[in-house]
């Protein structure tokens, strides 16, 4: 059985075995949890988001799927990629959004990960309303099948926090 548990915090200061990055699809860095997590885990993470780009996807890395790389100096053993969908408001993306927990849990199981460190993916920079996001997230995770005995969702702020946690009931 998989427990759910709710962090406010920094997923940068997470111990844990597989680190969740809301990433873009360039796996180059950027802001927000891309870039703190980019920073503080060093230069090797980088180098194998470059060796990704220059072999698997050339073309980055699509909306929903997820890819590991090693997690650097981060204290945990793997960083899991994954590129959330920017919001709209004429457009359904949820599905894409619930793909990124998916498929995170599913490349989590192939590396053996027993504890896995969410982020709220799509939340921040690329607009998704914090309730929506955080339905989805919670829901999503619920209802996989997956061999992770820990997910902790780890939240910048209060308000994310307080969202997720009236999410999980």
């Amino acid at each position: 059985m998989t427990t759910i548990r709710l962090v406010q915090g920094d997923i940068t200061r997470e111990s844990v075995d597989a680190i969740v990055n809301a990433a873009n699809s360039s796996l180059l860095g950027g802001g927000g949890v891309d870039g703190a997590i980019h920073r503080r885990g060093g230069p090797a993470i980088l180098a194998e988001c470059r060796e990704l780009r220059a072999s698997r996807y050339g073309k980055g890395l699509p909306t929903g799927q997820a890819v590991a790389t090693t997690a650097g100096e981060l204290d945990a053993r793997w960083v899991i990629h994954t590129v959330g969908p920017v919001w709209a408001a004429t457009e359904d993306r949820s599905e894409q959004l619930a793909s990124c927990y998916r498929e995170s849990l599913r490349v989590a199981d192939e590396l053996g990960a027993r504890t896995v460190a969410f982020p709220a993916v799509s939340t921040g920079v690329y607009g998704w309303p914090m309730d929506d996001g955080a339905r989805i997230a919670v829901a999503t995770v619920r209802a996989a099948k997956t061999s992770v005995e820990e997910i902790r969702f780890v939240l910048f702020d209060k308000a994310a926090y307080e969202e997720f946690a009236r999410q999980a009931g």
